[in-house]
């Protein structure tokens, strides 16, 4: 779910500085073993398929960050598929420059994925300035829960990818969260593939904080469950050696799926996602 959110880096623009130390000593935390099957599906039981529409705007920009300035909107669905979990994230973001050049940037970002987490299907069409600038498509196939697998590429180019023991997809990285998340264990690794390019894999490092009652503020029947909790991602690209991670986000994750707010830290500047409406859809009944 929210780990399709990795698409959302491939939408903005290189523009990443120095990280904060604390994604460096996250990476140092060693992965965990992958929740059990029946652990998993007692999380997912209590997942609420929606759709989500969220104002993306800069919330700060450090001292000679090229980007001066972030706004638009994101659309986020998730939905329950019986045989599968379907994603649909559409972001319209403008970005502004130090030296006063702007930059609109569509991306559809559209995903399927089994609820046994062993196969991915993906597609990210991707115009900026209303230029067709980057599409991927491909699936993806792991042999067994802990035994690796291989994706398969179309575009932008036919190509196989490996994928390394214990790689996850997105969505069951998301149940995974949950699972660790009410099991009270704060601290995991994973790789996680989502097909949002084709540089392949990234090594996600997360910290779960302690669980909070809703807002009493949230107004929506959907957003006051009985638990949430903040949650920190440092995302490290296996093809690269540095300690420090490309980017970071904090989000508050609800129990049953639903991010209430999202923060993305790209080192020399920050965005912010604030939900603005949410929308139930149907469990597939199956």
């Amino acid at each position: 779910m929210f780990d399709r959110l990795y698409a959302l880096p491939a939408a903005l623009p290189a523009t990443v500085g120095a990280a904060f130390v604390a994604g460096a000593l996250l990476a140092s935390v060693p992965a965990m073993a992958q929740p059990a099957a029946t652990s998993l599906a007692a999380v997912a039981a209590k997942i609420q398929p929606h759709r989500a529409l969220y104002t993306m705007s800069l919330a700060s920009a450090r001292n000679g960050s090229k980007v001066s300035g972030v706004r638009g909107r994101m659309m986020f669905e998730w939905a329950d598929a019986c045989d599968g979990w379907t994603t649909e994230q559409r972001f319209q973001l403008r970005f502004v420059y130090s030296e006063g050049d702007d930059m609109a940037m569509n991306t559809n970002y559209t995903t399927w994925e089994s609820k046994d987490g062993r196969h991915y299907r993906f597609n990210v069409r991707k115009l900026v300035n209303g230029e067709l600038d980057d599409e991927v498509r491909g699936e993806a196939n792991l042999k067994s829960a802990d035994g690796g697998g291989t994706a398969q590429f179309t575009k932008p180019e036919p190509q196989e990818m490996e994928l390394p023991p214990s790689t996850m997809f997105p969505t069951a990285h998301t149940l995974a969260i949950l699972d660790h998340a009410a099991a009270g264990e704060p601290f995991f690794t994973r790789t996680i593939f989502d097909g949002s390019d084709a540089e392949g894999p990234t090594e996600v490092s997360t910290v779960v904080g302690k669980a909070a009652a809703p807002l009493e503020s949230a107004k929506d029947p959907l957003l006051k469950v009985e638990k949430s909790w903040p949650v920190r991602m440092a995302f490290f690209p296996t093809q690269s050696d540095s300690a420090q991670p490309e980017y970071e986000m904090s989000l508050r994750l609800l129990e049953n799926g639903i991010a209430e707010s999202m923060q993305i830290d790209y080192g020399d500047f920050t965005v912010n996602a604030v939900l603005d409406k949410i929308e139930a859809l149907p469990k597939s009944g199956c």
